[in-house]
């Protein structure tokens, strides 16, 4: 049987630090997969660590996402997008960032290495999510930072948007809807 006999698959990649965004990841292949669109499409999103090295030759597109420290991706999401990026550019590939806290997000800019990021894999567009601080899932000089900071303590991230995001990549690959490609 073809592959589009059996529907499309999409691997969503992932480096997440504390497990906000590795939540993200999961929400949003859960939606890509479960929206009407992905269901009538026969879309099967799986969410994998970038750490875990996964191959994307076998997927039919992907999502590529990291949390942001520093202002930055993690180096493990920055590795794979440099490993694989010739692959990446052949499919339909989405970027995403976990990091913003607070209502009036916090850090407010986007990450430094996404514009980057995006040329070097000809991504069709980017979104940022806000995160979730908790500081008992800090190192203790992570907490130390946080607190020298004043940064925001609590659950901000946005599921409603996630699922919103998931449910577009969903008709994108389906052929429905117009183009993403805005950076937030």
């Amino acid at each position: 049987m073809t592959r589009a006999a059996h529907g499309r698959r999409v691997l969503v990649v992932v480096a997440s630090r504390h497990g906000s965004t590795d939540e993200i990841a999961a929400a949003l292949a859960r939606s890509i997969g479960d929206s009407a669109t992905g269901r009538a499409a026969g879309l099967a999103a799986v969410p994998v660590p970038a750490d875990h090295r996964p191959d994307p030759a076998a997927f039919d597109a992907v999502v590529l996402g990291s949390a942001v420290y520093a202002g930055r991706w993690l180096e493990p999401a920055r590795e794979y997008a440099a490993r694989h990026a010739d692959l990446l550019r052949t499919r339909p590939l989405w970027l995403f960032s976990s990091g913003p806290i607070g209502e009036a997000p916090f850090p407010p800019d986007e990450a430094y290495d996404v514009a980057a990021l995006m040329s070097l894999t000809g991504a069709k567009g980017h979104r940022t999510f806000p995160g979730r601080l908790d500081p008992q899932r800090l190192s203790f000089g992570e907490r130390a930072m946080v607190t020298a900071m004043r940064a925001p303590v609590g659950d901000f991230r946005d599921w409603d948007a996630v699922r919103r995001w998931g449910d577009e990549i969903a008709g994108r690959l389906a052929g429905v809807g117009e183009p993403t490609t805005v950076v937030t």
